[in-house]
């Protein structure tokens, strides 16, 4: 079979619109503690002058600190902010219907953006903020407070973001980290349906059903974590990932392209965004030029 050189797959329509969200996008999840203030702000820089234009972040990461980091990228860049898809996310603090517009709002300033293009419920459980800063109340242990009551209650959280859509300050609203069941509970009360479930996916966590309900339901999946990610993933950090799989290895040698890219590949060709992320250079433009191989489909 002659295989194509080049990659055809660089957006995908956001179901039920016009909109397209870039299918390659730039996660900023997990910046490395052990390195200086600055570090988003350059891999996000060199993201963007390779061809990103999909970039994910998220209030939660590192207290919206790595969101200012975006914005300084974005502002310094030199494009205009319509060449951009920005995704942030909502905290688990600000889940009480009236403080879902504060959490935007706080990230708005972050990133130096007066509207974001899709804003996603982050989990659909709350935490116990401390009054005014947001922060989360934590047991003695260092784990978050849950409010069991407003975790239960997060699509009255989710009905309050439609809101946010009327007031222009997002463009899309959506899910991260929802079941098929939880999700349901949404379709049942919405009236501006989720455009998005962002979910770990990867060869080791394929998501068959999440993925055959999402596109019967017109809602988009973005794949976090597709390269097998840690420590918050299926797959042990101490163990071998998707990465390290022989088949994965093989078939990268076998094409002349690396692990990665063959597992975005398989990601692209099931229909679904991928938000890989790296602070090497190298990766970050391997990462966005991953070679389209029809073969990986029917290789997992």
């Amino acid at each position: 079979m002659e295989l194509p050189k080049t990659f055809p797959i660089s957006t995908f329509q956001i179901p039920g619109t016009s909109t397209e969200i870039p299918a390659v996008g730039f996660g900023t999840f997990q910046p490395d503690p052990r390195k200086p203030q600055g570090t988003v702000k350059q891999a996000v820089s060199e993201a963007i002058k390779c061809g990103y234009r999909h970039i994910d972040t998220a209030y939660s990461y590192s207290t919206g600190k790595v969101e200012m980091e975006v914005g300084e990228a974005l502002r310094e860049c030199g494009l205009p902010r319509e060449d951009f898809f920005i995704v942030t996310k909502l905290h688990n603090t600000f889940h009480r219907p009236e403080d879902v517009e504060v959490g935007l709002d706080w990230s708005l300033r972050n990133l130096g953006l007066e509207y974001v293009d899709l804003y996603l419920m982050h989990f659909p459980h709350a935490y116990t903020p401390v009054p005014e800063t947001y922060e989360t109340v934590r047991h003695l242990d260092g784990k978050p407070v849950l409010d069991y009551d407003l975790s239960r209650r997060y699509t009255d959280t989710y009905k309050a973001m439609e809101e946010l859509v009327r007031k222009g300050k997002t463009k899309y609203i959506g899910l991260s980290n929802f079941s098929i069941l939880k999700a349901k509970r949404i379709l049942e009360i919405a009236t501006i349906s989720p455009a998005v479930n962002q979910v770990e996916l990867h060869p080791y966590l394929p998501q068959k059903k999440l993925l055959e309900f999402s596109k019967a339901n017109n809602i988009h999946i973005t794949a976090h974590s597709p390269l097998g990610g840690a420590p918050v993933a299926a797959v042990a950090s101490d163990e071998p990932g998707p990465l390290q799989d022989p088949k994965v290895i093989a078939m990268a040698t076998k094409y002349a392209v690396s692990p990665a890219q063959i597992l975005l590949s398989w990601g692209l060709m099931r229909g679904t965004s991928v938000i890989p992320k790296s602070n090497r250079p190298s990766r970050v433009v391997e990462n966005f030029h991953c070679a389209y191989r029809a073969i990986v489909a029917s290789g997992f």
